[in-house]
């Protein structure tokens, strides 16, 4: 009898030992709530609605577009260009093509902004050049402007023509051409020491012709410093 209750105290010890070792294992493997495991899987759970997507990019970083280029300046046919020469043009030594410097004396404005300045270099080429005798004693000379020089920039020019005529008797003439109905010679002046005669600014509806008296040199002639004014006959394009 006793032999029994010796058998069955040792069992009951037996089953209490291994309860008690489960739940120590159960209260190891279970971490308490406000460790660094738990931290760990709650951020891992909560939403990212306040990260920004890899790759998006922020509207607040992004530079503003840069502002867009000046248009430039659109100078219409018709536009008068008034140049002075820097030096002498007499027919008499002067053949087609050649090429003479002048200066825009004044400036060329579009909607009130200067589109060329005064003072920008301009190329005047010789058109057509007959000395005294050549044609029943006339001498004739005509030139045009071919580009100008716009802020470091050339541009080509397609304007009008003038023309001046000596004629056997020591009468001087100017005429515009090439610049369609109803233009008029438009020249400031010609300036040419003791010889120059001043050619007026006379507008005429059947070509233009202005003329006036002086005894002169046997040939045509545009003396330095002479302003003569031409217009675009197609329209030109400048940068600002």
């Amino acid at each position: 009898m006793t032999r029994n209750w010796i058998i069955f105290a040792v069992a009951v010890l037996l089953t209490a030992a291994g309860c008690g070792k489960s739940t120590n294992n159960n209260s190891q493997t279970t971490p308490p709530a406000n460790s660094a495991d738990a931290n760990a899987a709650a951020n891992q759970a909560a939403p990212g609605a306040a990260e920004t997507p890899a790759g998006a990019a922020n509207p607040a970083s992004q530079p503003a577009p840069p502002p867009e280029p000046p248009k430039p300046f659109e100078i219409a046919e018709g536009t008068p260009l008034t140049v002075v020469l820097t030096s002498t043009i007499n027919s008499k030594n002067v053949t087609p093509g050649q090429e003479f410097d002048a200066t825009v004396a004044s400036p060329v404005s579009v909607d009130e902004e200067v589109a060329i300045p005064k003072g920008s270099p301009v190329r005047i080429a010789v058109v057509n050049a007959k000395k005294q005798g050549a044609v029943k004693g006339e001498a004739t000379l005509t030139v045009k402007p071919v580009a100008v020089t716009v802020r470091g920039r050339e541009y080509p020019l397609a304007a009008t023509s003038v023309s001046a005529t000596e004629k056997g008797k020591g009468k001087r003439s100017a005429v515009m051409t090439g610049g369609g109905a109803g233009v008029g010679a438009l020249i400031g002046g010609l300036a040419g020491g003791g010889k120059g005669a001043a050619i007026g600014a006379g507008v005429g509806a059947a070509g233009g012709l202005a003329t006036a008296a002086g005894t002169g040199g046997k040939n045509a002639e545009f003396a330095s410093e002479s302003r003569l004014t031409f217009k675009l006959t197609h329209s030109l394009t400048v940068d600002r």
